[in-house]
């Protein structure tokens, strides 16, 4: 089933760390099983093994969803991505000895996340990019928003072959193949036209959505957009 969220990411935060609302800090959850894989392969890029990695970033959960951390949100930061980076690594520096401490799995909150596929394909030397970790993990983040929006629109489309349309939503419109496309669906080259693009017009709502909820200010949507899609192209 998709996620999705009425409110931004801000105010769930801001719910969540009044405390008692169970309901906000579930939500947070959610989006910290959709938004993980960036945090883990930060962590990993700082030379941790993946067991510790697995440890610090159960534990940075936990210690957020306890609303330790949540009291700390700057709402003025304005991107919940830079909000969970600045408390990971404050996190990282100041909290790992005393939650080392706890045996593996000690933690009160668990929460069943795919170790293994944030492995694949990892690069940990940052050396060997142009990049640094924070850049990184800035693509990283764009990756992992675009596949939620992608499982949300997949999720949403009903009895569309989502599978087959899905490589047309990145290819440039001047290149779209579309009598190709229309032959494949058994459609007019005028109906498959219609069907891309209002298929691309949903996407792209999805993705202006998504980044929403992200931000404390919906006006910069744009600007983070911008942001995300050059992290992508480094």
């Amino acid at each position: 089933m998709p996620t999705h969220f009425a409110t931004t990411q801000w105010t769930l935060i801001h719910e969540a760390a009044r405390g008692g609302d169970t309901a906000a800090v579930a939500a947070l959850g959610a989006l910290f099983e959709t938004y993980w894989p960036p945090l883990y392969r930060y962590v990993r890029r700082q030379g941790h093994s993946a067991a510790d990695t697995e440890d610090l970033v159960q534990g940075f959960f936990a210690h957020l969803l306890r609303l330790d951390g949540l009291r700390l949100a700057d709402p003025d930061r304005g991107r919940f991505r830079a909000f969970l980076l600045g408390s990971l690594k404050h996190y990282l520096a100041n909290q790992w000895h005393r939650e080392h401490r706890l045996k593996r799995g000690g933690h009160d909150l668990v929460l069943s996340l795919d170790w293994q596929n944030a492995e694949t394909g990892l690069g940990l030397d940052p050396a060997d990019s142009a990049s640094g970790p924070d850049a990184l993990f800035d693509r990283e983040w764009a990756l992992a928003l675009l596949e939620k929006v992608l499982a949300d629109l997949a999720a949403s489309e009903g009895d569309l072959d989502f599978a087959r349309w899905k490589p047309f939503l990145s290819v440039g419109s001047e290149r779209l193949p579309y009598a190709a496309i229309a032959a494949e669906f058994h459609l007019t080259e005028g109906a498959a036209r219609v069907a891309v693009h209002r298929l691309r017009k949903r996407y792209r709502q999805r993705l202006r959505d998504e980044i929403a909820r992200t931000l404390a200010d919906p006006r910069l949507v744009e600007e983070e957009l911008r942001s995300l899609f050059t992290a992508l192209s480094e």
